[in-house]
């Protein structure tokens, strides 16, 4: 597979299209990271917006290559009874699109668009194994800070590590 265009040459949109849906899943199996119930959930909560609009709570970020090949996108919504507080769902990139910045740029626009709809803290979780050790110190170095792990909670010895990084 080629390499992706550089970023400045991606064209960015928020609003998911109907292929969206088979470009998610074709993502977020790409990265190796994820099963089949987890590729499932990334991929209805596209539907969902598709299906409900602004009303599923659920928004995107999806950069494009020029051929219209969607190669990175995330998802955040803002969580039900709070102020200003956003969850980032999703944040994925093509395995052919990795290493170039362009996770960091999905995720700058993701706070930008946050900030801009009123929100001030996000949240983001993951593993505690040693596979997602690589996500984990990504977050770190945009400037999320650990704020809460959950011992065991997606099985025996796989915490749940809770990130939170102040916006707005």
């Amino acid at each position: 597979m080629s390499r992706p265009a550089h970023n400045d040459k991606l064209h960015w949109r928020s609003e998911p299209h109907k292929g969206d849906v088979d470009a998610v899943r074709d993502i977020v199996v790409s990265t190796g990271f994820f099963n089949d119930e987890e590729v499932g959930v990334a991929m209805e909560l596209v539907e969902e917006r598709l299906g409900r609009g602004e009303a599923s709570g659920y928004h995107f970020i999806f950069a494009e290559q020029p051929d219209g090949k969607v190669i990175g996108y995330a998802c955040y919504g803002p969580i039900a009874g709070t102020r200003s507080s956003f969850d980032l769902y999703w944040i994925a990139v093509h395995h052919t699109g990795r290493r170039g910045g362009l996770g960091r740029e999905i995720m700058t626009r993701a706070e930008h668009a946050i900030a801009k709809a009123g929100g001030t803290r996000i949240y983001v979780e993951t593993s505690s194994r040693m596979q997602y050790e690589p996500t984990r110190n990504f977050y770190l170095r945009l400037g999320y800070k650990q704020d809460a792990m959950l011992e065991d909670f997606y099985g025996q010895g796989d915490a749940k590590v809770i990130f939170v990084k102040v916006v707005g």
